[in-house]
């Protein structure tokens, strides 16, 4: 069949304004904007309030993208606190002053509430921050606000709507604003790439940091499990979930990601990983060994085209690709289901005593029996079947999830990306993303299309997209998966795509999309 084709209505495009200091230009980074305030050009105060009135002109006016579901009341006094350190001479790192967006999945003991965007915790403001969380406030980060997101992650519903929430409502995708963002990190997709904030920080289990990077044109890494500790991070499974750098350049991923990494005693995976020191060397591309995997392309002849113009670039570089690298697809996809729902429910209770004691709600079964006395503010588009699927289920000593869980770990990690690492001297594999953002559908649903998460999740392995072009206006990501522990490789192959090709490109908030 024949794919309809689609092009971007131009005469629906949005004046916008502009942030208004030099210094903190759009599209900024984090070192410019560092390097602003140490030359006294900028304070980390006129930053957060250049990004508050952007937010009011963007988020909550004009094309009314809806990524952020609270801001902190406190931040413009955060940052006028982290100038006057830095006029007494304290500095605590290249990201003092600098300001983050968080998704609203994530612990932070302040004035704002963490819900995943269920009303279920709407009134929920737990006692403290989550490990990443406090690791940002020493780094001298300013937590500027919460972003909106898939509720509950993505994992209530088959038919669900990626970036809505009943808290949050929709969010929409600012390269066109009836197309959808992906999820689950919905929120801090839009909000990065539309420049609300210079940073932002996602959450994946399964595709959730690198689908709505893609998707959005920004670069997302999904570090391996037990790099960033999980601690206050509102779970769906502890075996595949964590944070991550969404930002719109390699450099910035690389300063995020850094800030979060560290052991945690509460998290004990995070205390068995190596040193998590490394830097960027865009020198690394040369003789890395690029393996790609070419049954995860989309399918589409204009998309797969930049995907093969992205491998053309990357051996110019001085790469050496392995073209059709061996890399089977999921055999393990009903046992990876499996095991998110067994561990949703022993998990979410085990958060929910941590973070949110004596509140009303306890347990997913307290979560269903909300969603179902205000079925008309949380099911008005899908239900939440998964939740009640996990509920049904047995605890964590269950053979069934002890069998599912053995089969995710074999399939993903011996019989898949060891697997080919090994056989074929991989540094990593390669391939789009996924698919181009689709219409935004609260009927039937997502509709995703082709996706190369699975395996690195499922797997616990490093994941990396950078923006690889724009086909009929919207965003392409190319992926890097490596082994474990091999962030600093990947960021340094992206690094070296991303100066080369310069692909990242601010959204225009086209209204619609319109046939041809």
């Amino acid at each position: 069949m024949q794919r309809r084709h689609l092009m971007l209505g131009s005469a629906a495009v949005l004046a916008l304004p502009k942030l208004s200091s030099a210094a903190s230009s759009t599209e900024a980074t984090a070192a410019s904007q560092a390097q602003a305030m140490a030359s006294g050009r900028l304070t980390s105060e006129r930053l957060v309030q250049d990004y508050l009135t952007r937010i009011a002109n963007i988020d909550k006016a004009g094309p009314r993208i809806n990524s952020i579901i609270e801001l902190n009341p406190d931040a413009r006094a955060i940052a006028r606190e982290l100038d006057g350190e830095r006029r007494a001479g304290k500095l605590r790192g290249p990201l003092h002053g600098i300001p983050v967006l968080l998704k609203d999945n994530i612990a932070t003991g302040d004035k704002m509430h963490t819900t995943a965007g269920s009303l279920a915790l709407a009134d929920l403001r737990v006692s403290r921050d989550a490990h990443l969380v406090q690791r940002l406030r020493a780094a001298g980060a300013v937590i500027l606000g919460k972003t909106n997101l898939s509720e509950w992650a993505n994992i209530r519903s088959t038919r669900s709507v990626s970036g809505w929430s009943a808290r949050g409502g929709l969010t929409r995708n600012p390269y066109a604003l009836d197309r959808n963002t992906s999820g689950s990190s919905s929120g801090t997709a839009a909000a990065i790439a539309a420049d609300l904030a210079t940073l932002g920080v996602g959450t994946e289990t399964d595709g959730s940091i690198v689908s709505p990077s893609s998707i959005c044109g920004l670069v997302g890494l999904k570090p391996t499990l037990g790099r960033i500790s999980r601690d206050g991070i509102i779970p769906i499974a502890h075996s595949q979930d964590t944070a991550g750098p969404m930002t719109r350049t390699v450099a910035d991923a690389a300063l995020l990601y850094a800030a979060m990494c560290g052991p945690d005693a509460v998290d004990a995976v995070t205390r068995a990983a190596p040193d998590a020191a490394g830097k960027l060397d865009a020198g690394l591309i040369k003789g890395a060994r690029l393996g790609v995997a070419r049954n995860y392309f989309t399918g589409f002849d204009e998309a797969d085209a930049a995907i093969e113009a992205a491998i053309a670039k990357l051996r110019e570089l001085g790469a050496e690709i392995v073209d059709n690298a061996e890399l089977a697809p999921p055999a393990y996809g009903d046992a990876e289901f499996s095991v998110l729902l067994y561990e949703l429910k022993e998990n979410l209770a085990q958060w929910l005593k941590a973070f949110a004691p004596g509140h009303k709600i306890r347990n997913l079964a307290d979560v269903i029996a909300f969603n179902a006395q205000h079925r008309a503010q949380e099911m008005p588009w899908f239900g939440q079947e998964l939740f009640e699927k996990a509920q049904a289920l047995g605890d964590l000593s269950t053979p069934a999830y002890r069998e599912a869980l053995a089969a995710c770990a074999k399939g993903a990690r011996e019989e898949g990306l060891d697997k080919a690492f090994k056989a074929q001297r991989l540094d990593a594999l390669i391939a789009p993303t996924g698919g181009l953002a689709w219409l935004t559908d609260p009927v039937a649903g997502d509709h995703y299309g082709s996706s190369f998460s699975t395996p690195a999740a499922v797997a616990g392995y490093p994941h990396l997209t950078v923006p690889a072009g724009h086909v009929r206006g919207l965003p392409l990501g190319l992926s890097f998966v490596g082994p474990a522990w091999s962030e600093w490789k990947l960021l340094s192959l992206g690094l070296a795509f991303e100066q080369a090709t310069r692909h990242r490109r601010a959204p225009a908030f086209v209204k619609r999309t319109v046939p041809l």
